[in-house]
């Protein structure tokens, strides 16, 4: 049995170098709070958002050290990376709205995969530009400039083999924009829905790239809730549903209520100043053979609850398979 999980720990820092630092020294409070959800959550194969990124992968390396992992992959994201172009449109070039994802460096707010068991090569498709995914949904305002440089891809998508017992596995990982912070182009919200999509095409057989084969499965944070918030969900909807996965709902046991929202509360995956939001899934192939899942989010009286609210604003996710 493996249990395959994705978290969002919220481990950027103002700097590069800042979170290696922070890592190194075992005193910051948020460092410290991650490392003992890990070991909690006790995952074989993890999945890393909010985690900034450096050439060397030390910061991921640092973590994975403490965490007890001996295979990390941290691929450079599209955050921070800049496009060259004013893309918010207000005369300064080199910010962070410029980047190809936001992102005050290069890197800040990225991805990375922590493994208990070997990592083979992945294939990173986050250079595909937005343009080129078929169906787009571009913002009305896009110039042509624009659409020559500007990424789908805020964060990334990777597929990633794991080399385990049996058939092998593969992860389909992915880090969405948020679906809000523009104006009445909606261009986050579109481009949310379009790197959710982008598993859509792939399915369909419409990239270039062929569908996978064999186990794998699709995780990482969509940024956006089928049911409440801001944004569009059909894509999200149509993933959640689709019959090459399965959405096993996975649940929290911390029993907390949000009245004025439609979703189950159980299902969310992060707490925000308005109320909780599923905006994380793991979404294992439709053959795999599940033994349990959930959200590792208890109620406020054990102890744990205290140290994930002093990690993240996420909770993580879980699924634990039986490979064939």
């Amino acid at each position: 049995m493996l249990r395959i999980a994705t978290y969002n720990v919220e481990l950027t820092r103002a700097g590069p170098g800042l979170l290696l630092r922070d890592i190194r020294t075992g005193r910051d409070p948020a460092v410290e709070a991650v490392v003992s959800v890990l070991a909690a959550l006790d995952a074989d194969v993890l999945l890393l958002t909010g985690i900034d990124y450096d050439l060397q992968g030390r910061a991921a390396a640092g973590l994975a050290a403490r965490a007890g992992y001996g295979h990390v992959l941290a691929l450079r994201p599209n955050s921070g990376v800049a496009s060259g172009l004013d893309l918010d449109g207000n005369g300064r070039l080199g910010e962070a709205r410029d980047a190809q994802g936001y992102g005050r460096f290069a890197g800040q707010a990225g991805m990375a995969v922590l493994s208990r068991l070997p990592l083979a090569e992945p294939t990173d498709f986050s250079a595909l530009l937005w343009a080129d995914l078929p169906g787009a949904l571009l913002p009305p305002d896009m110039t042509p400039e624009v659409r020559a440089v500007q990424r789908l891809s805020t964060s990334g998508h990777w597929e990633v083999p794991v080399l385990g017992p049996g058939a092998g596995l593969r992860l389909l990982a992915w880090y969405a924009t948020p679906p809000v912070f523009d104006g009445p182009e909606d261009r986050n919200g579109r481009r949310n829905h379009d790197e959710a999509a982008f598993w859509l095409r792939l399915f369909d057989g419409t990239l270039a790239t062929p569908p996978p084969d064999g186990a794998f499965v699709l995780l990482g944070q969509s940024n956006l809730d089928p049911l409440d918030g801001e944004g569009r969900p059909a894509a999200l909807r149509a993933l959640l549903g689709h019959p090459r996965l399965q959405d096993t709902a996975p649940r929290g046991t911390s029993g907390r209520q949000d009245p004025g929202q439609r979703g189950d509360a159980a299902l969310d995956t992060a707490l925000y100043d308005f109320g909780g939001l599923r905006v994380e899934v793991v979404l294992p192939s439709a053959g795999l053979q599940v033994q349990a899942s959930g959200v590792l989010w208890p109620p406020e009286t054990d102890p744990l609850a205290a140290v994930l609210a002093a990690a993240s604003r996420h909770r993580p996710v879980w699924v634990d398979i039986v490979l064939p």
